[in-house]
């Protein structure tokens, strides 16, 4: 990071732009949220980029962009500061203080994303830790092979974490096995038994055990990563150091009006707040007669989740009337157990506690004193009205990506194949249009709102222009508008506009949007990444982001009619399935487009082209391919053929264009440079 406090002007290493220092704003409501911490900016002064929606806290600004040779991790030698994780919906947890790694972080080469540290655990661990006493570790025993940290005072860096063993908040020395993610109190750590007994296990004693690998609790019955538990050595059975002794009696909170008391046991059972199977350890509620997990006690009653609108509301149990299918995993909900509804729709709209919480990253919860406020509504209009007509219909507008006023207009004149410089769709009507240069837009693409919320994630999204991008939920290079989000997360208006739950035209039943979903798509064959897929309840049909969004139809030369989308069953016989553009095979089961009256039949990129969401003249750098700085996008190469700088073959169409010579590319050749492939 360079400075010049002078002109109050920063250059920060891993972003762009040069920042410049703000004053606060008044309305406390428009807080920007810092790109590095991920906090609310409170203080007098921000710096904040000319360009983009990016802000800093000052103190953020100067932290170091690497670690070298953190005590807590002392095995390798530095930590890198990162950008935010790719995957739009979450990260790596933070192996301090174990919330998710949502913004930058720190993180070990030399590990990959096993080793993570937010950017305040990571910076605040690294000064609190006395330099001179960094290399005296000690150890619980021999049989547990990394070192615990000591703490001397930790201030408010593990606020939000407990000790292992007694359950209680960390205050005081503490010792931290960040490896094995262990926290425990001074007097927890030296009084640790190396041998105990548990109720659900009554055959054998345990033993305080270190694993290499992850394990399975069977008190919490989740996998995890903690190297240190306690083993049953003539069974297979493990538990966590916090699931060994559990409370006994959990007092009355704001999530539940009475207490909860603790009942071993060695049936299984079905938690009344989540309809899901616990073993050994529950607890009973008597006065509602009911019997939960002991992390079910502290189930949120309100919570804002990415899926829905409006609050949810948690309840134990339905009434009539009330149930319906979960609206993340699309399994009926079971009256007799506890979900989450909205309370504004009588619960119509319903998901498993299990569905919403599962995911940290795309619910919040609500306090209670916030009643059912909700703030997470769109606002913010693209447009600026100058003329209406007699139906109060806006006739001329002003939209924020375009220098001039734009008019209504709902007749397409001629042939005109122009696309929506929004969406990059064909125009439609109505739309508007720039009457001094070429600007389309169609009416709905003018008016979204400038700030909007999404079912795909939680923080709210911005509308903003780019010359180019890539969306992240397909991976395709765009352009038009998008909308952003702080994590630098691009979504084109295509996939924006997609809700979760869809019925496409290539399929019989509803589609719902499925995160866990893997295999391949049925529309193109490739694999799911990383985002999930819309998939079918009744069978095993799905779809991603890419094929989710195609055209229902197109216009191509082979064919005078419009193309449709089509899917076959592939009952025939599949040599007969050939594309009439490029003349090779065509997948029977794969997504294509075809006219009935003429029999034509086309795949999805010969009758779309590899990059259909690109205006031509949109700009590319160079990138050091070639001594020019700009390169235009052409869709279509009319003049002749000329041959491509990359891979010496003729160029045809979709190329890169120098604006000052004759230097073309094929995009893809010129993507490959750019990737260094």
């Amino acid at each position: 990071m360079s400075m010049d406090m002078g002109k109050q002007t920063i250059y920060y290493c891993l972003h762009g732009h040069p920042m410049v220092l703000v004053e606060a704003q008044g309305d406390e409501n428009e807080k920007p949220l810092c790109s590095v911490c991920g906090e609310v900016i409170i203080s007098a002064s921000t710096f904040s980029c000319v360009h983009c929606y990016f802000h800093l806290h000052p103190e953020c600004a100067q932290i170091p962009n690497f670690i070298f040779r953190h005590p807590l991790h002392p095995q390798h030698s530095y930590l890198l500061l990162k950008p935010p994780p790719e995957v739009p919906y979450g990260g790596r947890a933070c192996a301090m203080c174990k919330e998710t790694c949502k913004f930058r972080f720190y993180n070990c080469l030399s590990c990959g994303d096993e080793f993570c540290l937010c950017t305040k655990c990571g910076v605040s661990s690294w000064n609190l830790i006395d330099r001179e006493n960094k290399s005296k570790y000690e150890f619980k025993d021999d049989g547990h092979q990394l070192p615990f940290i000591f703490l001397q005072n930790h201030k408010d860096e593990l606020k939000t974490a407990c000790c292992s063993w007694c359950q209680e908040s960390l205050m005081g020395p503490i010792y931290v096995s960040v490896a094995c993610k262990i926290k425990l109190h001074s007097k927890c750590f030296h009084n640790l038994p190396t041998e105990t007994a548990h109720p659900g296990h009554r055959l054998h004693p345990l033993f305080l055990h270190f694993r290499e690998n992850n394990f399975f609790c069977e008190v919490c019955q989740k996998n995890d990563s903690d190297n240190l538990l306690y083993r049953c050595l003539a069974f297979k059975f493990d538990i966590h150091l916090e699931c060994i002794r559990p409370r006994p009696i959990i007092e009355a909170n704001r999530n539940h009006e009475h207490q909860f008391s603790l009942l071993y046991r060695i049936d299984p059972f079905i938690c009344n707040a989540c309809g899901t199977i616990g073993r050994f350890v529950s607890y009973v509620c008597l006065t509602c007669h009911l019997q939960v997990h002991k992390s079910c006690t502290s189930l949120p009653r309100k919570i804002k989740a990415a899926r829905h609108d409006d609050v949810l509301v948690h309840k134990y149990f339905l009434e009539k009337g009330e149930a319906g299918d979960c609206q993340i995993c699309f399994e009926r909900v079971k009256k007799e157990y506890g979900c989450y509804g909205c309370s504004k729709e009588g619960f119509n709209f319903v998901v498993h506690v299990k569905c919403v919480l599962e995911d940290d990253s795309l619910y919040t919860i609500i306090d209670q004193e916030n009643g059912d406020r909700d703030d997470a509504t769109d606002s913010s209009s693209s447009i600026r009205v100058i003329k209406v007509n007699e139906f109060g219909e806006a006739t001329e507008v002003h939209h924020f990506n375009h220098e001039h006023n734009l008019v209504l207009e709902d007749i397409i004149k001629g042939d005109d194949d122009r696309a929506c410089d929004g969406c990059m769709l064909p125009i439609s009507t109505p739309f508007y249009y720039c009457s001094r240069c070429d600007f389309f837009l169609h009416k709905t693409c003018a008016e979204l709102p400038k700030i909007k919320h999404h079912w795909f994630q939680l923080p709210a999204i911005t509308l903003e222009a780019r010359n180019c991008g890539r969306c992240s939920l397909y991976d395709r290079l765009c352009g038009g508008l998008f909308y952003s989000d702080i994590r630098g997360h691009m979504f084109c208006l295509r996939c924006a506009a997609v809700p979760y739950t869809i019925k496409n035209e290539g399929h019989q039943h509803v589609l719902f949007f499925d995160r866990k979903c893997e295999g391949k798509c049925n529309g193109c064959g490739h694999d799911h990444k990383y985002v999930g897929a819309f998939r079918c309840k009744e069978c095993s049909f799905s779809l991603d982001f890419a094929c989710i969004t195609l055209p229902l139809e197109v216009g191509h030369k082979c064919d005078r009619h419009l193309l449709k989308l089509s899917y076959e069953d592939g009952e025939d016989d599949p040599e007969q399935f050939r594309c009439d553009v490029c003349e090779k095979k065509r997948d029977a089961y794969r997504l294509y487009y075809s006219c009935s009256t003429c029999d034509n039949s086309v795949h999805s990129r010969c009758a779309l082209g590899g990059y259909p969401f690109l205006k031509d003249g949109t700009t590319f750098s160079a990138f050091h391919t070639h001594r020019h700085v700009h390169l235009n996008y052409v869709g279509k190469v009319v003049d002749g053929y000329s041959y491509c700088s990359g891979c010496v073959k003729p160029c045809q169409g979709e190329v890169l264009k120098c604006t000052e010579c004759d230097y073309i590319v094929h995009i893809d050749c010129w993507i490959r440079w750019a990737m260094g492939l």
